[in-house]
């Protein structure tokens, strides 16, 4: 993105863009280093910060380019401590990310794409369609803002774990994907290890194995419904994939040792949550070194779900563990300030807010 006056924007360029944009100035190339360090461990608002350069470059790049951060349109947090930001970008268009503490630390969810082309029937994202993807500059700034957030609240949590599993399909913004995963450990920069950084897909097909063979993160799998025929229902456009061909896909996927693929269950009262389920659902994991992050459903309004019995998430957790599958039940957080995805930006699309 640029701004008003079309220069481009410094945290949209990876550190080999930054480099040729500063050798472009005329500068040597150590110079880059020195400037992506304010932009990314210090997050400076402008050149002009930037105390271990010349004056010259400063005001060089003060009149070349700019440094433009998504703008905090709404803060809330709820009475479990999880925050959550309503994003404005640039252009007008809103984002969603989430901070969720944990006893140890803090992991955020990451927006990739402001609304979502995918349209499954029980995410408030997907009610939204696609606005446009995310540059490299509005995915990094979720974190940026995040850490000067947990810095003015003084928390005792560092942020540690990222999820890409707010609004958007990641491998739909493949290249911005990429882009931002390798400025995310750069040792100058976020210096964020790919062991805390999980990427979450409905299924998208070459982006799967493309996105295997970077090495980057870890695959979270949107799954859902143990057959295609309910999947279908659920996730229309993601079942255009037969989920025999997924699954295919995924036998094929790159895992390191004792690695196993996250396949995510959003459980659904009444609909997918029943024994038969679970059942079909370890025969479809017979083939796959995979877990299950089992998700009780966060009802959102204008969709036709309600939350799964309590009594019912325990009986389809336990028929996996019987089967020696793998399973965590996430507890859901933030209810009482519309968490889930997408359920805030939509609200305020409807004028509810």
């Amino acid at each position: 993105m640029t701004d008003t006056q079309g220069k481009p924007n410094l945290l949209d360029l990876n550190f080999h863009q930054l480099e040729d944009f500063i050798v472009g100035l005329g500068e040597k190339p150590f110079r880059a280093r020195q400037v992506w360090q304010w932009l990314w461990q210090n997050a400076v608002a402008s050149p002009q910060e930037m105390t271990n350069i010349s004056k010259d470059l400063r005001a060089r790049l003060e009149e070349s380019s700019c440094i433009v951060l998504p703008r905090v349109a709404k803060r809330l947090q709820s009475s479990d401590g999880t925050v959550k930001f309503v994003l404005e970008l640039a252009d007008g268009a809103q984002i969603e990310t989430v901070l969720i503490p944990e006893k140890t630390h803090i992991t955020q969810c990451l927006s990739s794409q402001a609304g979502c082309a995918m349209g499954c029937t029980f995410c408030s994202t997907g009610t939204m369609g696609l606005k446009r993807n995310l540059t490299h500059g509005e995915i990094l700034g979720q974190i940026l803002l995040a850490r000067a957030d947990l810095e003015a609240s003084g928390s005792a949590l560092r942020l540690r774990n990222l999820v890409f599993m707010g609004m958007g399909e990641p491998l739909l913004n493949f290249e911005h994907l990429v882009n931002a995963l390798e400025s995310l450990r750069h040792p100058q920069g976020l210096d964020i290890s790919t062991r805390r950084i999980t990427v979450s897909t409905v299924g998208i097909v070459p982006g799967i194995l493309e996105f295997g063979r970077t090495g980057l993160g870890s695959l979270a799998v949107s799954l859902h419904a143990p057959t295609q025929e309910l999947r279908a229902r659920l996730m229309p456009k993601a079942a255009r994939l037969p989920l025999d061909k997924l699954m295919e896909i995924l036998r094929q996927y790159p895992l390191a040792h004792r690695e196993k693929l996250t396949f995510e269950y959003v459980l659904l009262g009444g609909v997918n949550d029943r024994a038969e389920h679970a059942r079909e659902l370890v025969r479809l994991m017979s083939h796959v070194k995979g877990k299950v992050n089992l998700i009780a459903y966060n009802p959102s309004p204008g969709l036709p779900y309600e939350a799964p019995d309590p009594a019912d998430v325990e009986a389809f957790q336990k028929i996996l563990w019987d089967k020696s599958v793998t399973v965590t039940l996430r507890k859901s957080k933030g209810k009482d300030i519309f968490a889930a995805c997408g359920q805030l930006v939509t609200a305020s699309e409807r004028g509810d807010d």
